[in-house]
């Protein structure tokens, strides 16, 4: 059985975030819908980007919409690349700008339509492709890292924030990028999802996000819930497979 578990370096630097946890197992990542299913999907992502205008204040820069802001203010708190962003930041950049985000797969368009309506980042891994259990913790620097689409290592810095397992990094700055290693392929059955939040009044968003989550992808993409549930500095670990 595979764990989830936030060290205690994570909580050293922040106490009161929270993180959605949902495993899932037999999901169709290319899944292709039934034409009355894909409309509901396009139209969910389609009121999703709706929904997200409500996250930002108009006439306000991005930079100092609260979602945005709070991350921005989180990424703060240990080492980063320059220019390092939260992928919320990047969704929430498209709305603001009247560049609706688009359809893609539907396992990808159901996540970017909860991130979206709940203004939470949102990231998937390959749960199979895990080393033993899943770290979030601070790194010494140097670990094995290669990006999505790079043919170079790009390890972490001393005291970055990030995910990682028994071989290396999965995610880099937190929630910032994926490794090659552990991303979601075409083929990929069992999944490791997280959700984020660093404003402990938003718990209850979380939950419902997370719930809702859970739902949309049992309805669309067959998945199974193997484990859901909030990691917390009461509650630091989580199982995430069978």
């Amino acid at each position: 059985m595979k764990k989830f578990i936030a060290d205690p370096s994570f909580w050293e630097l922040f106490p009161n975030a929270a993180i959605g946890v949902l495993s899932v197992s037999g999901i169709d990542e290319a899944a292709q819908l039934p034409p009355e299913q894909a409309a509901e999907v396009a139209e969910l992502l389609k009121n999703a980007n709706a929904a997200a205008l409500a996250h930002l204040d108009d006439g306000v820069p991005l930079s100092q919409n609260r979602p945005v802001a709070v991350w921005r203010e989180a990424y703060q708190k240990f080492p980063t690349k320059k220019g390092v962003r939260c992928s919320i930041e990047a969704l929430l950049k498209r709305v603001s700008k009247g560049e609706p985000v688009g359809t893609i797969a539907p396992t990808v368009d159901i996540t970017n339509a909860i991130s979206l309506k709940y203004a939470l980042p949102i990231g998937a891994e390959d749960l199979d492709a895990f080393d033993g259990d899943l770290h979030l913790g601070v790194m010494a620097g140097g670990e094995d890292f290669l990006p999505i689409g790079a043919d170079q290592p790009d390890p972490p810095r001393p005291g970055e924030l990030a995910y990682y397992d028994g071989t290396g990094v999965v995610c880099r700055c937190w929630n910032w990028r994926d490794g090659k290693r552990t991303a979601i392929k075409d083929a990929t059955t069992a999944e490791f999802i997280a959700m984020e939040c660093v404003e402990p009044e938003r718990l209850d968003d979380l939950k419902a996000a997370l719930d809702e989550l859970a739902g949309l992808l049992e309805r669309y993409v067959g998945a199974k819930v193997v484990s859901k549930g909030v990691v917390d500095s009461s509650c630091r670990e989580i199982p995430i497979s069978e």
